[in-house]
């Protein structure tokens, strides 16, 4: 097959895009990757579509490919083609080699033992180090950018195998020096030093030299895995978070320098620092964090190194390099951060989160940086959420939330809120005036007095219980706060009942703290105030989760009362699960009484038949073996008791089960009539089945979704009609259908199988068209003969006889279809195609041993298939 065309290129990039999955699952996603590849050495097509090509495999290299043998593979095959390139310039170049170390990371097949490995490290080396590679890599004008792309690629490769440049330290660190502060190459040093510095550490050896290596250790000879073997363990990815404390202990804290090494990685981290301004505040962000994680942990070197960073760096405007002295901060606290230092970060983070103009996720940012600060001295036990010690109430006048807010900044200044209520708690019991609880209740009034609007939007409701949990969480030990909050939810379900999921969602997440006060608060709002018909469910629902063993009087009689306007099936069921909250919460007598009341009173089978059941089980089950009986588990326990056995037995039965089919389908002789085509099934059965279901599912997308097919009752030996199943096909094709069976047997189990695909063939398909009037056949032959082309495909082939001849052939298999005869010699044929072709057939001038067939057809896809289907009548003849 030859090169693909720019435009059949674009149509199956746009394929591919649209669905990557689908597309590699389906019959073109095998070639891609190899059509991809053999197309990239194409003259015909432009340089901007092979690098869309390129494009995609830097996007999709997983999927291209999937193993490391696949990426091997294409590694070599994009190097050769980068070689290959003409000397003149060309945009492939930097696609070429991003393309090459794309499908060796993403594939796994980094390795010593990768030939494409070993080709492809030595020369980005090389062009990172600005040798002479030859013309074949360009001319001078575009060794700079190569040069770039060079080191991104080394870093990407080192991120993937840590290690990998632990003996180019010395090299890069030589780069540095005569290529000036360039971006990518600080960010390679950075990242190669840090994962030297980890394994060298947990392999309890030094530096040996690395950082002074120069170029001449890396010319002639093989890569030096080394370093990369021993990194195969699981090294911290590059995000803004440092180690735990324990892991620096047994981490770098193991790592021994001598005099030497820490002179040169503490001139190393100098000179990547002293540079730091230069780049992009991204980069800056990135290689402080790199710097600082391997300092951290290192005896001997001190953070004094990033001093002049965080002098320049206390009053930036970049999120990001907030973030990163931030993160400083916590690495290293009081060591490089002074009392006034955190009294001035910490006012700057106030007052810029107060900004009016501020966008709302750096708004958020701020915030989030208050509520995390890390202080030099916190007190209170590592983990535990507090307000920084310097960040009092006058300070954060600005920040207390408002109704006015947006709902995210609100939550976050809630947040702020509750912890200055932890700290103010003292002072509130000086009596001081507008203190932080009381604008906290304030507010939460307010929440919830917005979420009380019958009809108000549902954003409101859920910001008014996001809020109450926030509360509960922050001021759990504080009685002070939890008890009027309590009363305020109580009194929002008073007035809107309908938010009885919101306060059922909350039940589930809260603490004992609140959640014990306001279930017994709801339970009593409940039962107290017997709601009208259209609050009944919402009552219901509640008391589901609030229903305990106490109260069980009030419940009861609430119950007794609401069974009376319990008239369709969802109010009975709803009231049955108050009834199973109450059976596994112990409730007794009471409850036993109403559960025979329910048997005679609902109106519903299902709701009499569960309160029967609830009624068998309560008296026959102690308290113990009630609740685990209606657990969510019945098989779990293995209790002593019959019923219980029988119980779980019961809940198998309702489950469905898969057996052996005792089911056997195939296809029947075919009829051409109707709109459209229809498989006449026949079955067999070997035991009797019950309210069998068949369902069809088509492989592939040829067909629309079958319906299923009910039968209510087989037995064997009874003769059964065909059962008729019409197809839908979107094109005139065979296709195979999957078979499944679902089905009642006679001890009442329900099972489902899988039964053997059924095939559906072409000439299942086949419709006849309408009877032309009498006399008018061969003109409306002709007709339908005409509109086939030019649209259409024509074709000829010779149809081998029996015996019997011509008019037996036609008799057997397409005398439904026959427009004009002229037997025993010449027959025209016409045959309907769902969903909206044709065929038609010439057999004209018949033989003793065969006769020639003229083929037209609408469906150019149709006309092998047809082909194929006369060489089998000749054959079955």
């Amino acid at each position: 097959m030859g090169p693909l065309g720019r435009e059949t290129w674009a149509q199956r990039l746009g394929t591919f895009r649209a669905s990557p999955s689908a597309f590699m699952a389906g019959p073109e996603g095998e070639d891609l990757g190899r059509d991809l590849l053999s197309d990239l050495r194409s003259e015909k097509l432009s340089e901007p579509m092979k690098v869309a090509l390129l494009a995609l495999s830097l996007e999709y290299p997983a999927q291209l490919w999937p193993d490391a043998a696949a990426a091997e593979a294409a590694a070599t095959s994009l190097l050769d083609t980068l070689v290959l390139l003409p000397p003149r310039p060309s945009a492939l170049r930097r696609p070429l080699l991003l393309a090459a170390t794309s499908a060796l990371a993403a594939g796994g097949a980094l390795s010593p033992a990768s030939g494409a490995s070993g080709r492809l490290l030595p020369l980005l080396l090389g062009l990172a180090s600005g040798r002479d590679l030859g013309r074949s890599f360009g001319p001078a004008s575009e060794q700079r950018p190569l040069q770039a792309t060079a080191w991104e690629c080394l870093r990407e490769l080192e991120s993937c195998r840590p290690g990998l440049l632990g003996g180019c330290l010395g090299l890069l660190r030589a780069l540095l020096g005569r290529e000036g502060p360039a971006q990518p190459l600080s960010l390679l040093l950075a990242l190669a030093l840090r994962n030297a510095l980890v394994i060298q550490a947990r392999a309890g050896a030094g530096l040996q030299g690395l950082l002074t290596a120069g170029e001449s250790s890396m010319e002639g000879g093989p890569w030096n895995w080394t370093l990369a073997e021993e990194g195969e363990v699981h090294l911290q990815p590059q995000a803004p978070s440092w180690p735990a404390a324990e892991e620096d202990e047994c981490g770098l804290a193991a790592l021994e320098l001598s005099p030497e090494e820490a002179r040169e990685l503490r001139a190393t981290v100098a000179q990547l620092l002293d540079a730091s301004y230069l780049l992009t505040p991204v980069a800056q962000a990135q290689l402080l964090w790199l710097l600082g994680w391997a300092l951290r942990g290192l005896r001997g070197q001190p953070p004094v190194l990033f001093k002049p960073q965080l002098v320049r760096l206390l009053g930036t405007a970049q999120l990001t390099l907030l973030h990163a002295m931030l993160s400083l901060k916590a690495a290293f606290g009081e060591a490089l951060f002074t009392a006034q230092d955190e009294a001035l970060l910490l006012r700057r983070l106030t007052l810029a989160a107060q900004h009016p103009a501020l966008p709302l996720p750096t708004h958020l940012f701020y915030l989030h940086c208050l509520l995390n600060f890390p202080e030099n001295w916190p007190l209170g036990p590592t983990g535990e959420e507090a307000a920084p010690l310097l960040l009092g109430s006058q300070l954060c006048r600005g920040l207390l939330p408002s109704l006015l807010h947006e709902p995210m900044a609100l939550l976050a200044r809630l947040h702020l809120l509750c912890l200055l209520c932890v700290e103010d708690e003292e002072k509130e019991g000086k009596g001081q005036d507008r203190s932080p609880r009381h604008y906290l209740e304030e507010l939460l009034a307010g929440l919830r007095q917005r979420a009380a609007l019958d009809g108000g939007p549902r954003a409101l409701a859920t910001l008014c219980f996001q809020a109450s949990y926030l509360v509960a969480h922050c001021l759990a030990g504080q009685p002070v706060v939890l008890t009027p909050l309590t009363q305020g939810l109580a009194q929002l379900y008073r007035t809107r009942p309908a938010l009885a999921p919101h306060f059922v969602d909350l039940l589930d997440h809260v603490g004992p703290e609140l959640q014990e006060p306001l279930r017994v608060a709801l339970r009593q709002e409940v039962v107290s105030r017997p709601g009208r018909e259209e609050a009944l469910r919402w009552h219901l629902q509640m008391l589901a989760r609030v229903a305990d063993g106490d109260a069980q009087s009030a419940t009861l009689s609430f119950l007794r009362a609401a069974a009376a306007h319990c008239t369709d099936w969802g109010l009975q069921q709803a009231l049955l699960r108050v009834c199973r909250a109450l059976l596994r919460a112990g409730v007794g007598g009471g409850l036993a009484d109403l559960l025979q009341e329910l048997a005679r009173q609902l109106e519903d089978p299902d709701g009499q038949d569960h309160a029967r059941l609830y009624y068998i089980l309560l008296a026959h089950l102690a308290g113990p073996k009630l609740g685990v009986t209606l657990g969510p588990s019945l098989a779990a326990p293995a209790l002593a008791s019959s019923l219980v056995a029988e119980n779980q037995g019961f809940a198998a039965a309702l489950m469905v089960q898969e057996a052996p089919a005792p089911i056997r389908l195939s296809v029947g002789p075919r009829r051409a009539e109707g709109a459209v085509p229809v498989l006449r099934l026949q079955v067999e059965v070997l035991e009797p089945v019950y309210s069998l279901e068949l369902r069809f599912r088509v492989e592939g997308q040829l067909y629309a979704p079958l319906g299923a097919v009910h039968v209510p009752c087989l037995c064997p030996g009874r003769p059964t009609r065909p059962l008729l199943l019409p197809l839908r096909p979107r094109r005139p094709a065979p296709a195979r259908l999957a078979v499944r069976a679902l089905y009642s047997t006679a001890s009442g189990l329900t099972c489902h199988a899988h039964l053997p695909p059924l095939l559906v063939t072409f000439a299942d398909l086949f419709l006849p068209f309408p009877q032309p009037p009498e006399g008018a056949q061969l003109d409306f032959f002709e007709e339908l003969w005409d509109s086939c082309l030019p649209k259409g495909a024509e074709s000829r082939l010779w149809c081998p006889l029996g015996p019997e001849g011509l008019e037996a052939l036609v008799s057997r298999h397409l005398e439904p279809f026959v427009v004009v005869a002229q037997p025993p010699v010449s027959y025209l044929v016409a045959i309907r195609l769902p969903p909206d072709s044709r065929l038609l057939l010439r057999l004209e001038a018949a033989q003793a041993d065969g006769v020639p067939v003229a083929l037209r057809t609408d469906a150019w896809a149709a006309l092998p298939l047809a082909g194929d289907y006369l060489r089998g009548l000749s054959a079955a003849a």
